[in-house]
């Protein structure tokens, strides 16, 4: 068997404290050979164990001819090419996988579902597959900070695709943006998928090229047991203060167990409670500030409790200052005494001798708060998802929604609207007496790929956000 990967750029991303020579996302530098390109496997790893890795460079990148483009149509017919190359060279047995992380894992949904015959397998870790929805334009808001910042890191000799410029000439979608959304219904082959809480790029398009590709053997586990045979479906889940549930088996992503509740908002003491509170009343904040973390509502479990799957949040909001407005969630977690908790994605048990907490990065890779949401009111139309079938729709959680974004309906100043914010995908434990705590806002938290990435993020909110209270969580 092959596996192979599309080389798609290379990243000169270096942590600001610890550099990769100590520690690689959780390995020593005496773990990996050298050989391995970024978020791609290791040669001296894999070979060994019988199979042949191939690791080219995408069209435009480096030396390799032509003009880059990024996801989409183009690539996705070179790697269909390369697949069917490598599946009928002398050394192949004809049967390639396709396995690797983020750019690797994103381009394998759209190469698989050209269904090239010698594929047999992916292994997408931290993808995506509806490249506007999930990491441009989630929610309808521009990510201004990180894709306009990968665009300066590619190297090549040909022109490449200005996603940037992109972004700002075709802010709706429309055939460019269609063309960038992985056909996921038209892969069958089996799948080893790979979903984090913690990213800020991957984690839903993840879950729904697992949940909605026509693929009937998904697997979550080590990843040589599933090329060799297919699993179950394993999960795990972040406890924060204590050591991780890891790799736990169910029947299904959330689990068929799972219990849906509501939860309503009340300002009157800041809660998240069963019972809708019987007085209206208004919560708001200074939409334009960092500085403002908006209005936060919490909720202390009285039993051993589980966040396993996506949630939303429904608000009613209004702003006399503009006539749109960019809103933010987040779920954090609280102990018993209410002090916000941070996950290290790289327990301190594991990390480099001497480690000390603050002397981790501000990054997503190493720290977590908890799942968030985002939406643009004017692009708050809801709509059903033309790419899934009956079955699909009929499995879908109470809890996803799906928009077009094709168009915008700006909010006059003072008009009150309805917004349907869907909460990423979260693993969470709360033990009695510990809390999670709502927070809506008019920016982004601040761990993201990069440190201080999060100060290069923009929106255009302008004044004052109000929320209408009682509301549905």
């Amino acid at each position: 068997m092959t596996t192979h990967n599309i080389k798609g750029f290379e990243v000169p991303f270096k942590p600001t404290k610890r550099y990769f020579e100590r520690v690689y996302i959780g390995l020593r530098a005496s773990q990996i050979s050298g050989l391995e390109k970024f978020e791609a496997p290791d040669p001296a790893e894999w070979c060994p164990r019988g199979y042949a890795l191939v690791q080219p460079e995408a069209r435009g990148i480096h030396h390799s001819e032509g003009d880059f483009h990024q996801f989409g149509t183009q690539e996705a017919q070179d790697g269909y090419d390369l697949v069917e190359w490598a599946g009928t060279q002398p050394w192949s047995n004809g049967n390639v996988a396709l396995v690797g992380n983020s750019w690797l894992g994103i381009m394998q949904w759209f190469i698989a579902a050209e269904k090239p015959p010698h594929l047999k397998a992916i292994a997408p870790w931290e993808g995506a597959a509806d490249f506007y929805r999930e990491t441009l334009f989630r929610g309808g808001i521009p990510n201004t900070a990180f894709w306009p910042t990968l665009s300066t890191t590619m190297q090549g000799n040909g022109n490449y695709e200005d996603i940037s410029a992109m972004m700002t000439k075709y802010p709706h979608m429309n055939a460019y943006w269609e063309d960038k959304n992985a056909k996921i219904a038209n892969i069958e082959i089996p799948m080893y998928v790979v979903m984090s809480y913690s990213t800020n790029l991957h984690t839903e398009g993840s879950y729904r090229g697992w949940k909605y590709s026509s693929s009937r053997d998904k697997c979550n586990d080590e990843l040589q047991r599933f090329l060799d045979r297919y699993l179950l479906v394993r999960v795990s889940l972040l406890r924060y203060n204590r050591p991780a549930i890891v790799h736990r088996p169910e029947d299904n992503y959330p689990p068929s167990r799972t219990q849906y509740h509501t939860l309503y908002l009340d300002s009157g003491n800041g809660s998240l409670s069963y019972e809708c509170p019987k007085t209206p009343a208004t919560a708001s904040y200074t939409a334009d500030s960092w500085d403002d973390e908006g209005s936060h509502f919490t909720y202390t479990f009285s039993k051993y409790t589980e966040i396993l799957g996506p949630s939303k949040v429904k608000l009613f909001m209004s702003t006399k200052d503009k006539d749109d407005m960019d809103v933010y969630v987040i779920i954090h977690k609280l102990d018993v005494d209410g002090k916000d908790l941070l996950c290290l994605n790289v327990p301190l048990d594991q990390q480099p001798p001497g480690t000390v907490f603050e002397n981790i990065d501000d990054m997503a890779l190493y720290k977590y708060h908890g799942p968030t949401g985002r939406l643009r009111a004017s692009k708050r139309a809801l709509g059903q998802d033309p790419s899934l079938w009956e079955e699909q729709r009929n499995s879908q959680a109470p809890t996803e929604l799906w928009r077009p974004y094709d168009q915008e309906e700006k909010v006059a100043a003072g008009t009150v609207v309805e917004l349907d914010i869907p909460i990423w995908p979260a693993g969470m434990v709360f033990e009695a007496g510990e809390s999670m705590r709502l927070e809506v806002k008019g920016h982004d938290h601040r761990l993201h790929e990069y440190e201080n990435l999060h100060l290069m993020l923009k929106n255009l909110n302008v004044g004052t956000h109000t929320i209408l209270l009682p509301l549905v969580f």
